[in-house]
């Protein structure tokens, strides 16, 4: 049933030979991958202007709006094309943590890592929330069911990526292009209202008032705010290996048209916002206002906001398929677990899928789904590893000096550069609106890796083999727990004569009264082998069983020990509720004894 379950959920599983197959052309790789840097037009310049209106509304409908946004989208130019360098020179993927590591060392390569694996985290935290928070803009009373609508979107794009990267891929591809096309039509469309109508929005009537005067400081926030819309441009980088071959080629391609469609589109939201004299409202989202301004209630303004849902909840997809391939680089280089290498049925590393639902969804829930509460959390740990990645890869053009290296690292370099002032930017500006709990977790999280990488490191280094070790062989005396005599013990003595002729059975004597009846069946039942009684006056099964354990290993040096449990297997599956479970409180205490080892022989019962 669970197979069949399966199944029907992720549908058929995929041989090895498949992988090459499963890979995305640019049409199907630019809605996977830069879903998220292109749905982020829908709350950036409204991040903006709620940081502009501390300085009153006057403030916030001057051009200042605009002049920060180009100032981003001159930034996101510098580092798209830095990024499309370290697409070329690094088509195995991993992004900031492999550019990093190999040219500037592991810690900096473990900074943009536990960087990236933060970003990963929080894009689909911000991505789900403000999909949510766009819907109840059409549909207010959904309000209250905030976090419940996030936690199901999470799964949705969870169940939709464990069944494969093409069937996600076709998937998500639709609502994203239809995204696409209602942003460019409102932009064309309100643009020329603007300008021919006069169009303003209805919150163009709310009065502000100030609470702080317009300072650089001021300034530099509305710009950090504004520079999540850059959040997600590194995607396309670190999971160059899932497109078609070329892969570089065609991953430099796609990153070109997400670069280019996610400028203009920004442009054109914030030039609207502020020429409509939009003021962002607690229930209606800033893109909701314009849109409903330009088109009025009508079909197209609910199009829009549909759009603007499905690309929003659909843009954590880049998430799904950044992080989860990043994990599995960093596992293989063992600061991660090793699970998160592994490929599952469907050719895609559903742990690693698994891993990323379970910690957005407690983001989701712990900040109660606020965009504007997870937003400040956001843009650091990316800018961080933009930083990173940059410099890493100045260093790696003047280490190989290819041709045209000297331009290569004029690019990357002011890249770096650029990027860099704005990382301190953001934590400096956003440090007590929540970028301290970043600012904290990334060392952590540091930590965490290397003592992740210790850890393998350790056990390496003590399974391998040295010229000093032989092979030696070992004595075993068998332990067979015997709770009582019946039908399901017979089974385990009989397997247990075949392991040692030093076979015991042992009964831990927590009813004494049933004791004689058991060494009388014994006599009749037993096979001559000994049967040895531990005393229990408290009743323990434990304590007496491991004392008794201690004792046998002190007998000779060159034995090891096989404690058998027998264990008789009901016909349902939740019949087995309904019975003892001693012997798995016997395996989990024997986990840890050195020179144990404990088998299960089972007899399985018949209806």
């Amino acid at each position: 049933m669970l197979t069949q379950l399966r199944r029907l959920l992720f549908g058929s599983p995929l041989p090895t030979w498949r992988a090459i197959h499963e890979r995305l052309p640019k049409v199907l790789a630019l809605p996977i991958l830069a879903s998220d840097a292109l749905s982020s037009v829908a709350y950036a310049s409204e991040e903006m202007l709620l940081i502009l209106l501390v300085a009153g509304t006057a403030i916030a409908r001057s051009p200042i709006l605009v002049y920060a946004s180009g100032a981003i989208v001159i930034l996101l130019a510098i580092v798209a094309t830095s990024y499309r360098q370290t697409v070329q020179a690094y088509p195995s993927g991993g992004g900031a943590y492999t550019v990093a590591k190999e040219n500037l060392g592991i810690h900096y390569g473990l900074t943009a890592g536990a960087s990236l694996m933060i970003g990963y985290v929080l894009t689909v935290a911000v991505s789900i929330a403000a999909g949510v928070a766009a819907l109840i803009s059409a549909f207010p009373e959904l309000a209250e069911y905030r976090v419940s609508l996030a936690l199901g979107g999470i799964g949705i794009i969870t169940l939709g990526n464990l069944r494969g990267v093409r069937e996600s891929g076709l998937l998500f591809a639709l609502p994203t292009y239809v995204f696409l096309f209602s942003a460019f039509a409102l932009i064309v469309v309100g643009i020329y209202r603007v300008h021919t109508a006069g169009l303003i929005v209805r919150s163009a009537s709310v009065a502000v008032p100030a609470v702080e005067g317009l300072t650089l400081f001021l300034v530099l926030r509305t710009f950090s705010g504004g520079c999540v819309a850059m959040t997600g441009t590194e995607a396309i980088s670190n999971a160059v290996p899932t497109f078609r071959p070329p892969e570089s080629r065609n991953a430099a391609t796609t990153l070109a048209w997400m670069a280019a469609i996610l400028g203009t589109m920004f442009m054109g939201i914030s030039y609207l916002a502020w020429r409509t004299g939009v003021v962002p409202l607690e229930h209606e989202t800033v893109v909701s206002q314009i849109a409903r301004a330009t088109f009025g209630n009508t079909w197209f303004y609910l199009l829009i906001q549909f759009a603007t849902v499905l690309i929003l909840v659909l843009a954590a997809n880049t998430s799904y398929a950044g992080f989860p391939w990043l994990a599995s680089v960093m596992a293989r280089d063992r600061f991660l677990p090793r699970q998160l290498y592994n490929l599952g049925d469907k050719l895609v590393y559903s742990n690693g899928i698994l891993l990323l639902s379970l910690l957005a969804g407690f983001l989701v829930v712990v900040f109660r789904g606020d965009t504007h509460r997870l937003i400040p959390l956001y843009a650091v740990g990316v800018f961080l590893s933009f930083t990173l990645s940059q410099s890493g890869m100045v260093k790696h053009f003047i280490r190989t000096k290819a041709p045209g290296w000297r331009r290569s690292v004029a690019i990357s370099g002011i890249g770096a550069m650029t990027t860099g002032v704005v990382t301190l930017v953001l934590a400096v500006a956003r440090f007590v609106e929540g970028a301290w709990i970043v600012v904290l977790l990334i060392p952590l999280i540091w930590v965490v890796l290397w003592r992740i990488h210790a850890h393998y490191i350790m056990v390496g280094n003590q399974l391998r083999l040295t010229p000093e070790d032989r092979f030696e062989p070992l004595r075993n005396t068998v332990l067979v727990l015997l709770p009582s005599i019946h039908k399901g013990v017979m089974p385990a003595l009989e397997y247990a004569t075949t392991l040692s002729s030093d076979v015991r059975a042992i009964h831990v004597e927590t009813e004494p009264d049933i004791t004689p009846l058991l060494e009388e069946r014994w006599e009749q039942y037993g096979g001559g082998l000994p049967l040895v009684i531990l005393e229990s006056p408290y009743r323990s099964l434990l304590k007496p069983l491991l004392e008794y354990l201690d004792e046998a290993r002190q007998e000779r040096s060159d034995r090891v020990i096989t404690v058998i449990i027998p264990e008789f297997v009901p016909v349902k599956w939740w019949q087995k509720i309904l019975h003892n479970q001693s012997g798995l409180a016997v395996k989990i205490a024997l986990l840890f004894q050195r020179d144990i080892v404990v088998t299960n022989v089972r007899y399985y019962l018949q209806e």
